[in-house]
């Protein structure tokens, strides 16, 4: 009798194994019985299934992630670029997406190919530049907005798509960083032309300047020195008119400090002028 509560017990416990399962938050389940649909399970908590003859399928509900290989294009101005696109996405509707690709291994590869098309048909409107500069990030919305209405029918919103990298082949670089170089460099040399143009101009300002300021200091210096000589000249007359002998004798020895100076030797008559006031004192003279 024992044998047999424990062996019914042990059966009992297999089946309540076999049927209990649990629903995580991250997660939601599919009831499968004989490998069609029965329940989907989106909340979490404790669950039952009948044993054996039903299995369960778990998806995900977190937000997931695809990072695609790098794959070439063309574009419209005929450039080979190379592109490495990622992608986020969830499992919305988890019987359309068992019906449709089964798994999430399944799901990520159909996913890219329609991101992959997409993103083709996309590159085959647009110039090289238009991905390196401001339409890039339109772009990326209309594959985007493509690639999430197709995706419904798989059970899957697609959140959100994003070029990664995008790049040029390894033998098309060295021609396009040439053609940038020498397009950098002619940009260089105008921008030099211009600056040694503005510099000459610049120069030659400077020299106008310069002349004119010259010229109007020597003006304002001989004007000054006319001025001065011809107050000099008034304020000699005026001397002579006042005391003409003085005068005279204030100018020889202005003569005298001038000629008479360490190693002169004059030769001069004797009854020179010169020598009348070296010869006989100066009048009131001691």
């Amino acid at each position: 009798m024992t044998r047999l509560l424990i062996g019914i017990g042990l059966v009992v416990l297999f089946v309540i194994y076999q049927a209990a399962f649990t629903i995580g938050e991250w997660e939601q389940g599919m009831i499968l019985q004989f490998g069609n649909p029965k329940r989907i399970l989106q909340e979490p908590g404790l669950y039952f299934k009948l044993p054996v003859i039903q299995n369960l399928a778990r998806f995900d509900k977190r937000v997931l992630t695809t990072d695609a290989q790098t794959a070439e294009y063309i574009t419209l101005d005929k450039k080979r670029v190379l592109v490495d696109h990622v992608s986020r996405w969830r499992i919305q509707a988890p019987l359309e997406f068992y019906r449709s690709v089964r798994d999430q291994q399944r799901a990520m590869m159909r996913l890219d190919d329609i991101i992959s098309a997409r993103l083709r048909q996309e590159t085959a409107k647009h110039n090289f530049l238009d991905f390196v500069r401001e339409k890039r990030q339109d772009i990326m919305e209309t594959v985007t907005r493509d690639t999430r209405e197709t995706a419904t029918d798989f059970g899957i919103e697609v959140i959100d798509v994003r070029i990664k990298r995008l790049d040029l082949p390894e033998e098309v670089q060295a021609s396009v960083f040439a053609r940038m170089r020498a397009e950098r460099e002619r940009i260089a040399k105008r921008y030099r032309a211009e600056g040694e143009e503005r510099a000459r101009e610049v120069r030659a300002g400077a020299d106008r300047e310069r002349e004119v300021i010259l010229a109007t200091a020597y003006e304002t210096s001989q004007k000054l020195t006319g001025e001065g000589d011809a107050q000099a000249t008034a304020i000699y007359a005026q001397s002579l008119g006042q005391d003409p002998e003085f005068y005279a004798f204030t100018r020889r020895l202005q003569t005298y400090e001038k000629i008479l100076t360490t190693g002169t030797t004059l030769v001069l008559r004797p009854d020179s002028e010169l020598l009348r006031n070296l010869q006989t004192p100066s009048p009131g003279g001691q």
